[in-house]
Order: C-alpha cells, then sequence, then structure tokens
C-alpha cells in the first residue's frame, strides 16, 4: 500500500502570537513551530494502516519554508519512508492555490490512500483535505475517528453533531482527514530518530497558479471587557437578567 500524508508545519498552541510590522502576517520572533497536532494522527494512520496491509510506503508531503525540514525529520522518525518538500516561503497561501500545488505531486506518487489532519490550526480552515479530493476526482471522508481498509475499500467512521455516528464505505485511491481519536500518535524513539537522518527529502520549487484569494490585513481580536459582578446569591437574579436583555442583548 501506498500512502501520501500531507502535513503543515504551524505556531504551537501554547505560543504567544503578535501581528508583524507589516500587518500581513506574525512575527515570528521567539515563535516555537511543531508538527500540526491533527497531522500527527494522519501520520500514525498512514503507519497502521501500511502495517495492516503488510507491507508499503508512507510519503510525507508538505509545501512549505526550509525550516519545514525539523517538522519532516520528525514524521521520518515516527516511520515514514521519505519526504517531498515543495518550497515555498509566502506566509501566506490561500487553501484552493495550495490544494492545486499539492494535486500535481499527488498525482505523480499515484497512492493508495491520501491523509491529512482535519484542520490545521493556526488558520482553522479545514478545507485543504476535500479540495483536493474534489481536484484528484477521488472520494473524501472528513474527521475520521476509525478507519479499517480491506478488499480495495476504505470503511471509515465519523462523529456528528449530536453524538451520532456516520459510517462511510469509499474505494481507494480515496482521502481522509484525521479528527482526534482516530488514534494514539507515537513518539519517534532513538532508533526512529538515528533513522530518519539517513532517509531522503526531496526539494521540489513548484509552480504557484495565482492566487484564489490575498490577505489584506491581520490583528488580533479585540480585548475583551472586564467582567461585571452583580451581586451575590438570588437577590442578583433579576439584575442579571435586565443585563443579559437590555445590554448583551442576550435575551
Amino acid at each position: 500500500m501506498k500512502v501520501t500524508v500531507c502535513v503543515k508545519r504551524v505556531p504551537s498552541t501554547a505560543t504567544r502570537i503578535k501581528v508583524g510590522g507589516d500587518g500581513k502576517a506574525i512575527d515570528e520572533a521567539g515563535v516555537e513551530f511543531v508538527l500540526n497536532p491533527y497531522d500527527e494522527f494522519a501520520v500514525e494512520e498512514a503507519l497502521k494502516q501500511v502495517d495492516a496491509a503488510g507491507g508499503g510506503e508512507v510519503t510525507i508531503l508538505s509545501l512549505g519554508p526550509e525550516a519545514i525540514t525539523k517538522e519532516l525529520r520528525t514524521c521520518l522518525a515516527m516511520g515514514a519512508a521519505k519526504a517531498v518538500h515543495l518550497v515555498h516561503d509566502a506566509p501566506f497561501r490561500d487553501p484552493l492555490t495550495v490544494a492545486r500545488v499539492l494535486v500535481e505531486e499527488i498525482k505523480a506518487q499515484e497512492p493508495d490512500l491520501v491523509l491529512f489532519g482535519r484542520q490545521a490550526v493556526d488558520n482553522d480552515n479545514g478545507q485543504i483535505g476535500v479540495m483536493v479530493a474534489t481536484l484528484l476526482g477521488f472520494p473524501a471522508v472528513p474527521d475520521v475517528t476509525e478507519l479499517t481498509i480491506a478488499d480495495g475499500k476504505a470503511r471509515a467512521s465519523r462523529e456528528v453533531e449530536g453524538g451520532a455516528t456516520e459510517v462511510y464505505e469509499v474505494p481507494l485511491p480515496c482521502v481522509i482527514t484525521a479528527q482526534k481519536g482516530l488514534n494514539e500518535p507515537r513518539y519517534p524513539n532513538l532508533k526512529g530518530i538515528m533513522a530518519a537522518k539517513k532517509k531522503p527529502i526531496e526539494t521540489k520549487e513548484p509552480s504557484l497558479p495565482d492566487p484564489a484569494q490575498t490577505l489584506e490585513s491581520l490583528a488580533l481580536p479585540p480585548e475583551r471587557s472586564e467582567g461585571k459582578i452583580v451581586g451575590e446569591g438570588a437577590e442578583a437574579v433579576p439584575e442579571l437578567l435586565r443585563l443579559l436583555r437590555d445590554e448583551a442583548s442576550a435575551l
């Protein structure tokens, strides 16, 4: 089985973000970057499915700056066989443009399965996986929490609102986006880390199409106003209701 996993380098969710001087990108000074957490589930699932199939190859694919080599090495240390780095340094890349670039490389790889994290935690778009599937003409199941592959088909479960579970069966090749709960990503051990140093990372400079979107400005959300104490106990309820109705327009 051949599996391609698309990953992204993102700021850690524990990092304090500041807007850069140009107002169109974050100030990266002091920012810790990591492998997108949802992508860790995708990498782990690719490794599990290859093992279950009795063999195969997991290829990591990413579009991003030179610095993403660290995150690619992490994926290789987990057990992926090789990585392809599509080098592009622009801080903003709209989802459709990214999808179009990834599709050209995925076509060349001819995988049986394409995996993404459900979304990247920086922009939270959650669009690229299904866009790639549409452009490839592959069936897609997003936000998957359970995946079984057999007889050329993928059986995928996903949770929906209300606590219900939907189950889909689609033919391979297909695109799956991984949700938290799909698996427990492994930690690279010393043997894997040493082996990753010798695994290939192929670099390419893709030709990007004209962007479908442009970023005009970037700003942090306004600070929340201070809270208000309206009283204590049952006596405070009428005033609380009045404030919710008249000031917050919540009633």
